[in-house]
């Protein structure tokens, strides 16, 4: 049997054999409240392929989940995960709906195999088209995207936007709003128009910019596509203004280990929710494979993460100096893209509930405009009952503060019944008061020095927190 996974998972994915014995070994997953008093155990196990333990942690981070404790291995072409979650209270995950949820999806053999969902290419959506935007940021960027938009009848259905290091990436889902659709219109078909759109848009980036229309395919998840986006656009390469006053909190170390031909990665950073999946994504991304991994929450409020990778092109692990830097960077860049807006840094988190409507986006990003604030990161999303939520992190156009005085200013332009402060400045102690100690920081800390041991022969004995773990069986 395990003979025929690893001629599985190393053919294509189209390849009719591979999916017989993927048919024969499907994804088999453990939901259990009983074995953790503090969390919720999910176990995984299937046969193993490039980005699965991505596709896993993306579920978890969908649903907006604390990983307080998790190990991964995939050696021997078999995949098996486990993950002790919490809900962003710190309790255990009881919803009937969410634990369904997590179970259906992730025993889909069609999550981790999407290319399998259509054999004769992929369908474009006819729902929405998708814009991809990256450029140089700058103040009022946002406004001034939005306002191109609406003035060529595009409605902002949903999007996402992240700054870092004077870079922006953005992902952009629009309607048709000139369509006489009484659903509010489709996607964006007409050629010369999308033509024009992209010339508009790439006019006021001074750089790259894709419009298309949007796929049912799973490598388009947003956060996903903004990742990429980011590390396509080099924007690991500037070093940012926080690590050039040398305060930023990452610390990544790669180092080699030769007995097992792996490259060990080292990250530790301020915990926060979607950390996990940030790290894995940059590195598949990368064409890196996990083959063995732990990670766990720190006293105090800091992660600690330890990951043994090999390049997927060769198999062999990090060559050499260069390549070793360019991890390092790119790896501290998705974590701090998220981090920069998400947890301080004198960011104000404003959210703005309002009835959705043709140009509602453009106003709102002006206000911001007129009253000198920069949009760090922003969450566009509609609801189907017709309501705009949006998310905004802000500063000031030189990182500073917002003011009270700004605040109010904003709120009596908006509308105090459509506007809620989430955060001011200290976004990161309120995310930070939500958390449990996950434990077993003490002793992730201890075997930094000693990266190697921590996997290989004594991971269960010198790490305690996964004592209580129990990989489910592949096979009865």
């Amino acid at each position: 049997m395990a003979l025929m996974a690893a001629a599985a998972a190393s053919m294509d994915d189209h390849d009719e054999y591979a999916k017989l014995v993927r048919g024969m070994n499907p994804p088999r997953v453990v939901i259990d409240n009983d074995a953790c008093d503090d969390a919720t155990v999910i176990r995984v196990d299937s046969v193993n392929s490039h980005g699965t333990l991505l596709a896993v942690v993306q579920v978890i981070a969908d649903l907006n989940l604390f990983i307080r404790k998790a190990y991964f291995s995939s050696d021997g072409n078999w995949f098996m995960d486990v993950f002790n979650v919490t809900d962003r209270d710190g309790n255990k995950v009881v919803d009937a709906s969410t634990i369904s949820y997590i179970q259906k999806t992730l025993e889909s053999d069609h999550w981790y195999y999407p290319d399998a969902r259509n054999t004769v290419g992929i369908v474009p959506s006819s729902e929405y088209t998708s814009i991809e935007l990256t450029g140089t940021d700058r103040p009022g960027l946002l406004s001034e995207i939005c306002a191109v938009l609406t003035a060529m009848g595009c409605a902002v259905r949903t999007a996402e936007l992240w700054t870092h290091n004077t870079r922006v990436a953005a992902v952009v889902h629009v309607t048709d709003a000139s369509s006489p659709s009484s659903s509010g219109g489709g996607a964006i078909e007409d050629p010369a128009r999308l033509s024009a759109i992209r010339s508009r848009l790439g006019h006021l980036l001074r750089g790259h910019t894709d419009v298309r229309a949007a796929c049912s395919s799973l490598a388009h998840h947003m956060d996903r596509r903004l990742h990429h986006l980011m590390l396509t656009d080099h924007n690991h390469i500037s070093g940012g203004a926080a690590a050039a006053a040398g305060e930023s909190r990452t610390e990544v170390s790669v180092t080699s280990c030769e007995e097992r031909g792996y490259s060990s990665v080292v990250v530790r950073c301020r915990d926060r929710p979607k950390l996990l999946f940030d790290t894995v994504c940059a590195m598949t991304d990368m064409e890196y494979v996990v083959h063995h991994g732990a990670v766990a929450a720190e006293p105090g409020g800091g992660a600690y993460q330890e990951y043994y990778i090999r390049r997927r092109a060769d198999g062999l692990a990090v060559a050499c100096d260069v390549e070793r830097r360019r991890l390092v960077r790119c790896l501290e860049a998705a974590i701090e893209r998220r981090t920069t807006a998400a947890e301080g840094n004198n960011c104000l988190e404003l959210e703005v509930c309002a009835g959705d409507r043709a140009g509602l986006l453009s106003d709102v990003t002006r206000v911001f405009r007129e009253n000198g604030l920069t949009i760090r990161r922003a969450e566009i999303s509609s609801t189907a009952g017709g309501e705009a939520v949006d998310t905004f992190y802000l500063s000031g156009t030189q990182g500073e503060v917002v003011e009270e005085e700004t605040i109010e200013a904003i709120r009596k332009q908006i509308g105090e019944a459509t506007l809620r402060v989430k955060s001011n400045g200290g976004g990161g102690a309120v995310a930070e008061g939500r958390r449990k100690d996950g434990g077993g920081g003490e002793e992730a800390g201890a075997g930094a020095g000693t990266t190697t041991a921590f996997i290989f022969g004594n991971l269960f004995k010198f790490y305690r927190p996964f004592q209580g773990f129990s990989l489910v069986k592949l096979y009865s």
